[in-house]
C-alpha cells in the first residue's frame, strides 16, 4: 500500500486488502472509497470485502469503479457525489492510486 496524500482531505493508494484497514483507520481517515471495478484482477480484493471490513472499523464507504484509462463525465459526477457524501479525510484506491487522483483532480482540483 502505497499512499499519496493529495489534499488535506483526499488521499491515494494502490489497491488494499481487508487486513489494511486497520492501519487506514488508525492513520486517522474515517472514509474509503474504491475506484476499482470487481474482476478487473485476478488477485484484487471485492470491494464487498473491504466495505465490510470498512464498516466493522467505523469507516464510511463509497464504491465508484471507474474503466481505467476511459474516466467518463458522469464518473467524474459519481466521483464528486461519494466525496461529498463520506466523512473525510477520504483514503481512495484503484489498481495504482492514479485512477484516483486523476478523477479527484477533475471533480475538485
Amino acid at each position: 500500500m502505497t499512499i499519496t496524500r493529495v489534499s488535506p482531505d483526499f488521499s491515494a493508494s494502490s489497491q488494499i486488502a481487508a487486513d489494511d484497514v486497520a492501519e487506514i483507520a488508525a492513520l486517522g481517515y474515517r472514509s474509503i472509497m474504491c475506484n476499482r471495478p470487481d474482476g478487473e484482477a485476478a488477485d484484487q480484493a471485492d470491494a464487498a470485502e473491504i466495505r465490510a471490513a470498512a464498516e466493522r472499523a467505523g469507516l464510511g464507504f463509497a464504491h465508484v469503479p471507474v474503466v481505467s484509462g476511459a474516466i467518463t463525465g458522469d464518473d467524474v459526477d459519481d466521483f464528486r457525489a461519494a466525496l461529498a457524501a463520506l466523512p473525510g479525510p477520504v483514503f481512495a484506491y484503484c489498481r495504482s492510486g492514479a485512477r484516483c487522483q486523476n478523477l479527484w483532480r477533475l471533480a475538485v482540483g
